[in-house]
Order: structure tokens, then C-alpha cells, then sequence
């Protein structure tokens, strides 16, 4: 018997606006509405609504939640104020990547943790066997549905919904208990596009609510409801990792680019820390690099990267760049390879293609 898909608060409302949806990590979720190219125009000129509900809410409290927290990831937890949120990873002892998370300060010794959807399970399973007596866990994934509104006019558009004043939620902070279109929802400001906005958080019936609130509040500016296919292109322009791909259990933070999360001199020990000292230490022995195709053909997942005879890596993530319109990609090759300016060739279809490591990300806003 096939295992059924799991589906979000808002699957009815998908096909009243023209969702298509797929598979993804389990889930029925919506790749695109009116289409993957003006869904990803409007948010980087106007705003995209993306239904990521299926995120997973981790809370983590008690009075060893800090210590604990700090042994769990790579980033410095103590650095976190009230109100606050930090990028990070927890990472396995070998330095591969159990998940790349977000990590929300709610108070002392009482935080949320936002999980990848596919992970939620692997993820909580993992925290309650290196949790400590003074620690409690409680996945309420369940309990949450989650709205991301994204692009230059977010602010404008959500503004319209409530009184708090949103200038006042910076990048990388979060209020809870705001009055939004007359639900309470957390509100967030971190994104995953490479454009600024806000994310909702709040029960399944506010996200059903709120979803087509925004959609009337945004109707002059623009906003366009958006799918994961946009929101796969948007937030590779933007040079984001995705787990499964850029990260994985066998790719490091380190690999993937993400030094900065690794925080190897904070003062507790974390899990995977001598792996990663070491791998800093002694050179990562592959990197992830942006490259750009010279001659004609999409680097996809998957494709074997070569220089000369020798295969030196594989394309993690690629696509012809809507922003952009170049076909572009993400590569983990040797490290003896990675240097921008060097040429590579991409297997595509059992033939060679000409491509070029670049700088990323490849856009900025």
C-alpha cells in the first residue's frame, strides 16, 4: 500500500488558484500556480505568497535548553537575544549535516526551532537522544501553519493587515502575538529568496484565513501566489543551500560553503566539532562553487562534472536563471578545482558541455 501524502491546511485553496502540485519529501504541495517564471518575476519586483506549512516547529525548553542547544549546532546560541533568530546546522560526528535550521529566541531558556519538513522526524529523534533531564522537546508541527511573503513590496502589502509597525521587525528578528487581519501570529523576518519579507506563523485555520488576506491586501501591488518551483529558483539565484542537495549527511557545512554558521571556537564542544576543526584544519577536501555554462545545455542534479578525463564532481542544484537567463549551477567538486575562473565540463546527455566556475551568489538584492 502506498503511503499516503501528507497535505497542508491550505491544499483546498490550491486549485482555486490554479495549483499544480507534486510530491515533495512526502508532502502534496503546490510546485506552481500561474507559472514558475512569473511567480518568481513577482517576487523579485513585487511579492509571492509561498504556503510552507510543512515545516516542522520544534520547541525546546527547560533549564539545561542553552547548553543543550549549544552542544546540538555549529552556530553560537548564547549570542541570541529575546526576539532574535540565527541560521544554523547540526551536524552528525563525521561533520556531515543532520539539517540546516533556523533557531528563534523566545525567552530565557525557551526556543523555537524551525526544521526542513522532510527531516522532522530524523531531526526530533536526533535532539531527544542527545537531550539532556533538563530539557524538553515537543514537536508541534502539527500545531503550526506557516506563510511566507516575499519580495521588495512584503512590507507595503502586509502593513495593510496590521497595526505593528513593521520597520521594527529587522532582519533576522521575530515578534509574537501580532494582530494580523485579526489572527495572532508570530511574525518573522528571515526568508529564503534573496528578497526581503516575512513569515507567518501561526494554527492551520490562521494560515487558511491569512492566505487570502494577503492575496486581496497584495491585489494592486502585484502578489502572486507562488509554488515550490519558484521558491527552488529564487533561493538558488540567492545562493541558499537545500538540504538534500547542497547538504546532505555526507556533505559538511564547511563543504557547502556555510563557514559562517560554524562557530569552532564558541566554548562548548558541539556535535561533529573535531570533524569540522579538522576538515578547517587540513582544507575541505571538495567546496560547492557556482558555475555558468558556456556552451548550450542546463546543468541538472546529478550531472557529472569533469576537467579533462577526471571527474572531479557532481552538480548539486541547476537551472536556466529567470533573473539571470543563463544557464547556471551549483557544483561540489575537488577543492584543487574550485577556483572561479576555471573551466569545467558538465556532462549533459552523455556529451561534454564547456562551463565556467563563477562567484556566488549569483544574485544579490
Amino acid at each position: 500500500m502506498v503511503e499516503s501524502l501528507k497535505r497542508t491546511a491550505l491544499f483546498d485553496a490550491y486549485s482555486e488558484y490554479g495549483g499544480k502540485t507534486i510530491d515533495f519529501g512526502g508532502w502534496e504541495l503546490p510546485v506552481q500556480f500561474s507559472g514558475i517564471k512569473a511567480e518568481h518575476e513577482a517576487v523579485r519586483t513585487q511579492a509571492g505568497l509561498f504556503d510552507v506549512s510543512h515545516m516542522g516547529e520544534v520547541f525546546v525548553s527547560g533549564e539545561g535548553a542553552l547548553a543543550f542547544l549549544q552542544k546540538l549546532v555549529t552556530n553560537d546560541v548564547s549570542k541570541l537575544k529575546d526576539g532574535q533568530a540565527q541560521y544554523t546546522a547540526m551536524c552528525y560526528e563525521n561533520g556531515g549535516t543532520v539539517d540546516d535550521l533556523l533557531i528563534y529566541k523566545r525567552g530565557e531558556n525557551d526556543y523555537l526551532l524551525v526544521v526542513n519538513a522532510s527531516n522532522i522526524d530524523k531531526d526530533v529523534e536526533w535532539m531527544k537522544k542527545h537531550a539532556t533531564e533538563d530539557v524538553l522537546i515537543e514537536d508541534k508541527s502539527n500545531e503550526f501553519g506557516l506563510l511566507a511573503l516575499q519580495g521588495p513590496k512584503a512590507q507595503e502589502v502586509l502593513q495593510k493587515l496590521t497595526d505593528q509597525p513593521l520597520e521594527e521587525i529587522k532582519f533576522f528578528r521575530f515578534k509574537e502575538g501580532v494582530n494580523v487581519a485579526g489572527h495572532e501570529v508570530l511574525v518573522s523576518r528571515t526568508g529564503y529568496t534573496g528578497e526581503d519579507g516575512f513569515e507567518l506563523y501561526g494554527s492551520p485555520d490562521t494560515v487558511v484565513a491569512l492566505w487570502s488576506a494577503v492575496l486581496e491586501a497584495g491585489k494592486e501591488e502585484g502578489v502572486l501566489p507562488a509554488g515550490l518551483g519558484a521558491r527552488d529558483t529564487l533561493r538558488f539565484e540567492a545562493g541558499l543551500p537545500l538540504y538534500g542537495q547542497e547538504l546532505s549527511k555526507d556533505i559538511s557545512p564547511l563543504e557547502a560553503g556555510l563557514g559562517f554558521v560554524v562557530k569552532l571556537n564558541k566554548e562548548s564542544d558541539f556535535l561533529g566539532k573535531e570533524a569540522l576543526a579538522s576538515q578547517k584544519e587540513q582544507g575541505v577536501p571538495r567546496k560547492l562553487v557556482g558555475i555558468e555554462m558556456i556552451d548550450k545545455g542546463i546543468p541538472r542534479t546529478g550531472y557529472k562534472v569533469f576537467v579533462g578525463d577526471e571527474e572531479i564532481g557532481e552538480v548539486t542544484t541547476g537551472t536556466q536563471s529567470p533573473t539571470l537567463k543563463k544557464n547556471i549551477g551549483f557544483a561540489l567538486v575537488q577543492s584543487s578545482q574550485a577556483e572561479v575562473g576555471n573551466e569545467v565540463e558538465v556532462e549533459i546527455r552523455s556529451k561534454r558541455l564547456k562551463a565556467v566556475v563563477i562567484a556566488t551568489p549569483f544574485y544579490k538584492r
